[in-house]
């Protein structure tokens, strides 16, 4: 079995005291920390930049995985390489406008892993011609919101990445994000995810160490 990696999202974290949440959960154990971008036109929200991702990574060694909902981010991008971010996952919809081969190969030779990530309504077989170029394939809720339910109609898509991931020797990462929590990660584990971005589940928990622990046993 794949490890299991949970992804703490800073959309849910204190603002007011990022420095002290990033801490705290890097000492409870998170593997990755996940930063959502949204620019307020590809979807209807806007939350921060590579400025705050700079910031966070000077609070981490941890890889910080960046999920780019703009428009356009063949060209904001380089922003956030420069920034710190490690994985820059952008999306394949049309609406973020932009060659997704050209992006997720000028991430690649940037020095980042390049991750794709589709829409509730978009159909697996958009990303089936990029799988062999990505590192990640994310599959959320619908974008630009923290908070939402978890879509358990999703697994169908988590699904066909792990068949994906069985009838070849590259392997992705299958990460999904949105209503994560120790129920939720068992059911995606099970489909074949092995990157869970947990937010309100996290940031909202009394103890951060026991949430993240119960998110990652959920394989058990």
């Amino acid at each position: 079995m794949r490890k299991i990696i949970v992804a703490p999202s800073i959309l849910a974290a204190d603002f007011s005291r990022l420095a002290d949440e990033i801490r705290r959960v890097e000492q409870a154990g998170a593997d990755w920390i996940h930063c959502d971008i949204m620019d307020g036109h590809f979807v209807d929200n806007i939350s921060f930049g590579p400025e705050i991702v700079g910031i966070v990574r000077k609070e981490t060694n941890l890889p910080l995985d960046v999920h780019l909902m703009i428009q356009t981010p063949d060209h904001y991008s380089p922003r956030f390489v420069k920034a710190g971010a490690n994985s820059i996952t952008v999306h394949v919809e049309r609406e973020a406008n932009h060659d997704v081969e050209k992006t997720l190969r000028a991430i690649r030779d940037a020095g980042c892993r390049p991750g794709l990530s589709l829409n509730p309504a978009t159909p697996f077989e958009s990303v089936e011609p990029f799988l062999d170029k990505i590192e990640l394939l994310l599959m959320t809720v619908h974008p630009g919101f923290g908070g939402q339910s978890f879509r358990p109609e999703m697994m169908r898509k988590v699904k066909r990445a792990a068949e994906w991931n069985e009838s070849r020797e590259h392997k992705i990462e299958i990460e999904v994000d949105g209503g994560i929590n120790t129920e939720t990660a068992r059911l995606s584990i099970q489909n074949g995810a092995n990157v869970l971005v947990a937010g309100t589940s996290i940031f909202r928990a009394k103890d951060y160490r026991e949430a993240i622990e119960a998110i990652r046993g959920a394989s058990l």
